[in-house]
This record gives C-alpha cells, sequence and structure tokens, in this order.
C-alpha cells in the first residue's frame, strides 16, 4: 500500500456558479446546513445518496451527527463523482452540464484540521465513500494509513477495491471556511477568466490554475 503523502490535499468540486454565495458567505456549507437555510446553489450530487448520508449514516467519532451535516471533500482531484458528472449518464444525476463548470477547491490538510482543533469544530475522514454502510471513520491524522492512498491516487478504478478506496473523504462539521481554500483548479483558460471575474471583489482570493490533468479528456 502507498504510504501516507506529508502534506495532504483535499479538493471539494462545485459548479462554477456557486462560488459567489461560497465566498460572500465565507463559505462552504453542509447540506443540513443548505436545507435549513433554504439556500439556493447548482447542485452536482446524486439525490438518493445525498438523502441517505443526512438521515441514516453516523459519524460514530461524533456521536449524533450524521455524514450529511458535514462539508465533504477528496483527497484527490478528479474523482469518481466528476467522471459521473463527465459521462453525464447516471440515473440518479439531474445535471448534465459536464465537467467544464466544475471547479476544485483545494485545501491542505494539516492545515485544516489545526484549524479546526483551534477552534473547537468537529471534523473527520473515511477510507471510503462517507455515504456507504461499511465505511470506517477517523478523527486522528495518526489514522491516515487507514486509507488506501494508491487507491486514491488511481486513475484506474475499474477494480471495486480501488473504486471504494479512491472514495475517501474528509468531513467538516457545518461551514468550512472560505479563507481556507488555497487553491482553486479549473480546466481551462476560459473558466480561469470566469473565476477570476466571478471572484475580483472577494478579499480572500485562493491561487487560481488551469489544471487540465484534474479533469477527464473532454474528447470522450
Amino acid at each position: 500500500m502507498a504510504s501516507v503523502p506529508p502534506s495532504p490535499k483535499i479538493y471539494h468540486i462545485t459548479h462554477i456558479d456557486n462560488l459567489p454565495n461560497i465566498a460572500a458567505n465565507m463559505g462552504l456549507v453542509s447540506d443540513a446546513t443548505r436545507i435549513a437555510r433554504d439556500l439556493s446553489c447548482s447542485l452536482v450530487g446524486m439525490s438518493t445518496i445525498k438523502e441517505r448520508r443526512l438521515k441514516e449514516i453516523e459519524v460514530p467519532c461524533h456521536p449524533k451527527t450524521m455524514v450529511g451535516q458535514y462539508v465533504p471533500f477528496y483527497f484527490c482531484p478528479r474523482s469518481i463523482m466528476l467522471y459521473m458528472l463527465h459521462m453525464g449518464n447516471h440515473p440518479d444525476i439531474s445535471y448534465k452540464g459536464g465537467q467544464q463548470p466544475i471547479v476544485h477547491l483545494q485545501a491542505d490538510f494539516h492545515k485544516v484540521i489545526n484549524w479546526a482543533n483551534s477552534n473547537g469544530v468537529s471534523w473527520a475522514f473515511s477510507n471510503g465513500n462517507a455515504g456507504s454502510r461499511l465505511t470506517n471513520f477517523y478523527n486522528h491524522p495518526s489514522k491516515l494509513n487507514e486509507i488506501d492512498w494508491g487507491a486514491v491516487s488511481s486513475s484506474d478504478f475499474r477494480d471495486a477495491k480501488i473504486k471504494e478506496g479512491k472514495q475517501a473523504e474528509f468531513l467538516m462539521f457545518n461551514v468550512f471556511p472560505w479563507t481556507l481554500i488555497e487553491k482553486i483548479g479549473i480546466i481551462n483558460s476560459t473558466m480561469a477568466t470566469k473565476v477570476k471575474t466571478t471572484l475580483a471583489n472577494v478579499a480572500h482570493k485562493p491561487v487560481i490554475a488551469v489544471e487540465p490533468n484534474w479533469y477527464f479528456d473532454s474528447r470522450r
């Protein structure tokens, strides 16, 4: 099994149309908070899994909290969810706009948990899809070796074990501060220009970088 990276990064994907509200509200919010506040946004996830995360899957290291109360991040860009958005043929995903308008919000794992610990905010990570009933959860960095880092970095996820391991998630309770986002990865220069325009009047401006390797082959 691949070793734990010295400085793991975490990645949240969202539609570019959501960036103004994320920045204005100074953070990403969980599905539970979004529903409670009746916030409008461009949803790109799977409705049945979102429902299960809200009502059925608990985070055991923080008793009586549900996965849907946390803001989710992957440990890699170019995630399986992005692939499904790219293909646009999953029956449980109503979004059909492809991967081009999807942006990656990158943060540093250790900086994030240091902030969370200092501010009394609950966090956890899973060694697989946090919407699965078989996934394990942890809340100490010493347990990062429970993640299959080889699967996380794999570009071929046809094998079921790799597919599950690649979906390991980081979770922060309720709100993830915008100021912890260090980089925004986009698919091309056109989208980079749109992101720069969108964030022109925002105080905290993450690095904006064109990262085609974070996306799937657009010819498919």
